[in-house]
């Protein structure tokens, strides 16, 4: 059977914030099928963004998955809140939650669907009890809280290792990466086993951001078949 084309996730912290509803309306007429939107709060990563009312009032901007990214800790205390605001994704990290479990439960309680995130020095055995309770694996390929940064080369075996334990448990969890990605760097991921890539810069800087994304998904196809 033939692989589900790339999801492409453009991250909104990447866009210009003054004028974020037209931004996100370049999102929807680009071809991504996710917005992406991270949120941190200055303990879990050195940066703060934006919470619930932010993504409450996007929500009526775009009819695309709205992909959240939970960078707080003890995330378990917004998860109602972010559930309201319309997330379809919640995503939260395994080094934030102690009882990942019941956070993983409480998402899925709200209506959303639940994601786990690691960070590029966590190995998969940290979230191997949870593969069975989620939709989602993000698997971070830079140390998470600002954008720009380059690709960490070790952090792509555990896209292959996810994608070997999917494949043996038959879960049905997405792969999904952030960090570094871009025209060049999609094609590892992609070859890797990803089903989804969030990209902030090199989606906003895009000249042609429709381009850009068929372009991705383009690569993307390519290093799978190769």
């Amino acid at each position: 059977m033939e692989k589900a084309p790339l999801i492409v996730a453009p991250s909104v912290l990447s866009a210009d914030f003054s004028r974020i509803g037209e931004e996100v309306e370049t999102v929807n007429s680009s071809g991504a099928a996710w917005v992406h939107l991270d949120v941190m709060d200055g303990m879990f990563v050195p940066n703060i963004t934006f919470g619930p009312k932010f993504i409450k009032d996007l929500r009526p901007c775009s009819p695309l998955v709205f992909d959240t990214h939970l960078m707080i800790d003890q995330p378990e205390r917004y998860i109602e809140l972010f559930a309201q605001s319309g997330s379809d994704y919640l995503t939260v990290h395994a080094e934030a939650s102690i009882h990942l479990h019941r956070t993983l439960q409480l998402i899925r309680s709200c209506g959303c669907k639940a994601g786990v995130s690691i960070v590029p020095s966590t190995p998969i055995s940290m979230i191997e009890p949870v593969l069975d309770l989620v939709d989602q694996v993000l698997v971070m390929t830079v140390n998470p809280g600002f954008g720009g940064q380059q690709l960490i080369p070790s952090t792509l075996r555990k896209i292959s290792e996810l994608a070997q334990i999917r494949h043996d448990e038959g879960y049905e969890y997405l792969i999904s990466v952030d960090g570094g990605i871009n025209l060049r760097t999609v094609k590892e991921v992609a070859s890797c086993g990803t089903d989804a890539v969030v990209c902030g810069n090199a989606f906003f800087m895009a000249e042609d951001r429709p381009a850009f994304v068929k372009q991705m998904i383009l690569s993307a196809q390519e290093a799978r078949n190769t």
